[in-house]
């Protein structure tokens, strides 16, 4: 099963939910990130995050959603449209969810305040990919409107 975590910039976000969850998966299960306008760079306080929390950072980089390796199964956008921001849209025969998560890129503050805005984006991302890796998934492979049902109450959780 593959799973894409997308939003417009794939430079946070979803960089940091496609490491978590890989870290964190069962093999069968594997995780891609993109953009639909990606910003070529990952963030360097993402890659910082991940190294403390001892996820590998090798090899993620900033890609688009036109560069897939794979085509998902799932696709979790991870945009904060409630803070205005537009959501790239991804077509195609995939179920799909809403993990709104607000940029910590657009934080601004000391250095302390920074960091904090990266933790807490990606504490929320961990805490639902946890939640998501912990549902009865060989059972709800099954039944696709159970599984969108249990994915979008997941990315309502908050740590």
């Amino acid at each position: 099963m593959n799973v894409l975590f997308l939003c417009t910039g794939n430079s946070c976000r979803s960089i940091l939910a496609e490491a978590t969850f890989n870290h964190l998966a069962p093999m069968a299960w594997h995780a891609v990130s993109a953009g639909s306008k990606p910003a070529g760079y990952v963030h360097p306080r993402s890659l910082a995050l991940l190294a403390r929390e001892g996820i590998a950072t090798e090899g993620y980089h900033s890609k688009s959603w036109d560069d897939l390796p794979v085509t998902p199964d799932v696709v979790v956008t991870v945009c904060a449209s409630a803070a205005g921001e537009t959501c790239p849209v991804y077509l195609g025969p995939v179920l799909r969810t809403h993990w709104g998560v607000e940029d910590p890129a657009h934080a601004t503050g000391t250095d302390e305040e920074i960091d904090a805005a990266f933790m807490t984006a990606y504490q929320i991302l961990r805490t639902r990919i946890q939640a998501f890796l912990a549902l009865p998934l060989s059972e709800l492979q099954g039944d696709r409107a159970r599984l969108k049902a249990e994915l979008d109450r997941i990315g309502t959780l908050l740590p």
